[in-house]
């Protein structure tokens, strides 16, 4: 592969004038053997590079674990990158924002209870260092020095509009150096935080998604020479729930695109292809209200979620053309999708009777933090005994980020951290009755201060204004389904279950659920998790990878936290519903 060099005048590839034309396509959104064709439709829309975001937290899910294999083999991903003639971006982190979970910093950095992230403090920095090593050692051959696609790698990400200690970012950058990475480093901020954010003597780019002129001038400001670069030009954006879905004109997001070129800039989409939060992987906003991002990650992008060209792939196309040659082939065509309604889901398991093969129970006198609990994503059930009847008060002092109360199995409430909801007001029956707390991680806060995000009940926890003490956390982290005995669903149930059924296919293709008449949970197809649905919305389904499903007998299996309509089915259908657009 060739070798990206950076002088005065601009990029250059083993010497000649190159523009990069990049787009953002993240390996861990999108199923692995989907990963081929996106790349080619990268390629065919004219892009000569892909970018991707690395993260942390699902490499090194714990601090003696790591991985690079599966749904997040790495190098199988670059593998096929040059197979199809394209650069790479990498953007290691260790924060990556990405609307992904924390930042994609992984969550037993939280479990220091001290620890200041993305800082000089040493607790952080040697985890970082930990991490660069066992994640760029294996890369080295990737890189373009040694014949990879890996053209140059990112040190932090928008760090200019967290901080401003230069000496952090230095250190990140001796890091990878030290561990092999000889390609060119730059770094990525929004024009405001190019002072703050930048290194000396490694490539400053911007981010923005209009106005590139005025954008890019200040780029010149700030560096007056070398190369201009938008690394994360919008083009689209994230949802929220309770939101609307985002969309941005094609015609007037080509207009922006078209004025970006004529400077002579290159340019990174964000996104390319958008993908999915696929589980809980989804990350969340806390700008003085937590607003989680939906499963979904389609972010309008050319390539929609289920990979297939929008009318934004045809425009950009067409406006790369005037500036690069773009591959003779026809934009490719949308793929075939499958539809199935009406698939009853017949047998269920209660959350709270199948409570003890989902997770041990650990006893302390105060709730204990997932953190605490060694758990990254999912839930805790939270278990005391109230030893008098009549009217209580409970208080929560932290919500993170929703918790289903209950007293004796039946539901008495629910206090949601986005609505700032901390206390519920019930009567206790009996002495001894059983108080049972059901908390989800709705997602980590993956921008600004709020990256400190531990999850759980990580206050204090008062009854009638007393701190109450003597409880049992039980993590509840369902990365596997396989423990649980599903009977016949003869009554509605009354607190969190899951339901169970199959249906038959003769063949596979993308599809969409949907969970008309469902109020919250999750969705599994053959132990795949799909993600988060809420009827809520803006979202009302979720992709269904066709490598997901198989050809014969399939099972999906649904969490409702609530309550579903009597007849408890569920639709696979051949569209999504991504909800209203915003006004």
């Amino acid at each position: 592969m060739p070798v990206l060099q950076i002088d005065d005048s601009g990029f250059r590839l083993d010497g000649e004038p190159f523009r990069l034309l990049s787009g953002g396509l993240h390996y861990f959104r999108v199923h692995p053997a989907q990963w081929a064709d996106r790349l080619r439709k990268a390629r065919l829309m004219g892009l000569n590079t892909v970018e991707t975001y690395v993260p942390w937290n699902l490499h090194q899910p714990q601090r003696d674990v790591f991985r690079m294999d599966g749904d997040v083999d790495l190098p199988a991903f670059l593998d096929l990158a040059a197979a199809e003639g394209l650069q790479v971006l990498l953007r290691p982190g260790p924060y990556i924002c990405a609307e992904w979970e924390g930042g994609g910093l992984p969550s037993w950095l939280l479990a220091e209870p001290g620890i200041r992230l993305r800082t000089r403090d040493p607790l952080f920095l040697s985890a970082v260092d930990d991490y660069f090593t066992r994640l760029l050692t294996p890369l080295q051959p990737y890189l373009a020095t040694r014949g990879g696609p890996v053209l140059a790698v990112q040190v932090e990400n928008e760090y200019g509009a967290f901080g401003e200690d230069t000496a952090y970012l230095e250190h990140l950058a001796r890091t990878l150096r030290r561990c092999g990475v000889d390609v060119p480093l730059f770094t990525c901020d929004q024009p405001a935080d190019l002072e703050r954010g930048a290194i000396p003597g490694v490539l400053a780019t911007a981010n923005f998604g209009s106005r590139s002129a005025q954008n890019l001038t200040a780029l010149r400001a700030h560096r007056p020479n070398g190369p201009l670069m938008s690394t994360e030009f919008w083009i689209g954006w994230f949802d929220r729930w309770g939101g609307h879905h985002v969309l941005r004109d094609p015609v007037q997001a080509a207009q922006e695109l078209d004025e970006l070129l004529a400077t002579g800039a290159s340019v990174n989409f964000y996104m390319f292809h958008g993908g999915t939060n696929f589980g809980f992987t989804n990350g969340a906003n806390d700008k003085h209200t937590y607003r989680p991002t939906v499963t979904s990650y389609d972010y309008d992008a050319p390539l929609d979620e289920a990979g297939d060209p929008t009318e934004k792939f045809i425009a950009f196309r067409e406006v790369i053309a005037k500036y690069a040659p773009v591959p003779a082939e026809p934009v490719p065509p949308r793929s075939a999708k499958l539809a199935l309604h009406s698939i009853p889901l017949t047998t269920r398991a209660g959350m709270f009777d199948s409570a003890a093969v989902l997770g041990g129970a650990v006893e302390s006198e105060r709730p204990l933090t997932m953190e605490q609990l060694g758990q990254d994503f999912g839930f805790v059930l939270y278990e005391t005994v109230l030893p008098s009847p009549g009217p209580v008060l409970l208080e929560l002092e932290q919500v993170r980020d929703r918790a289903q109360v209950f007293l004796d199995g039946q539901p008495v409430g629910v206090l949601e951290r986005e609505n700032h909801e901390h206390a519920l007001a019930f009567t206790v029956p009996r002495a001894g009755s059983v108080l049972s707390v059901l908390v989800e991680n709705q997602g980590r806060v993956n921008y600004g201060p709020g990256i400190h995000d531990r999850k759980g009940l990580p206050g204090a926890v008062l009854v009638d204004g007393a701190e109450h003490t003597g409880w049992t956390s039980r993590p509840l982290p369902l990365t596997s389904l396989d423990a649980l005995r599903f009977t016949a669903a003869t009554t509605a149930p009354t607190g969190p279950s899951f339901h169970r059924g199959t249906f038959e296919l003769e063949g596979t293709a993308d599809t969409f659920l949907h969970l008309d008449g469902w109020t919250k949970g999750n969705a599994w197809i053959n132990g795949f998790a799909l993600g988060r649905y809420w009827s809520r919305g803006p979202q009302r389904s979720l992709y269904v990878p066709a490598p997901v499903l198989r050809t014969g007998t399939n099972e999906i299996t649904v969490l409702e936290l609530h309550a579903s309509r009597r007849s408890r089915t569920v639709d696979l259908r051949q569209a999504p519903d991504l909800g209203p657009t915003e006004e």
